[in-house]
């Protein structure tokens, strides 16, 4: 997966928005204004921090040398994912799986809010 790859399938989910509250450098994907993937995308290797349930981040760094501890993030709840060095597919759930997460946090308002057309 290419950077803009990358950065379609974080805009393709409803409601999510590009915002570089860090700089030009550094995309940042929020939806209702909660962040669920950080990346500089023009970075060498592509990575993206993304959230992930704190059980599930453990499992995933212990069988995959792409995840790390989320890096400048809180470690419990961040991963840090080499993006190239994993199968599209997978590196496509994860980030769907951290825009759950965060959805999944929202108040039930938002979250309703998020199913309308």
């Amino acid at each position: 997966m290419r950077a803009r790859e990358l950065r379609a399938l974080c805009l393709e989910f409803n409601a999510a928005v590009e915002e570089f509250p860090f700089g030009p450098e550094t995309s940042v994907f929020k939806v209702l204004g909660k962040m669920f993937a950080l990346s500089a995308l023009d970075g060498t290797p592509l990575t993206v921090n993304l959230k992930c349930d704190p059980d599930n981040a453990v499992r995933l760094r212990a069988e995959h040398p792409a995840i790390a501890p989320g890096w400048h993030m809180n470690k419990r709840h961040w991963n840090t994912v080499t993006v190239g060095d994993l199968p599209d597919r997978m590196v496509r759930e994860l980030v769907e799986d951290s825009y759950d997460l965060v959805v999944a946090g929202l108040p039930r308002a938002e979250r309703l809010r998020l199913d309308r057309p």
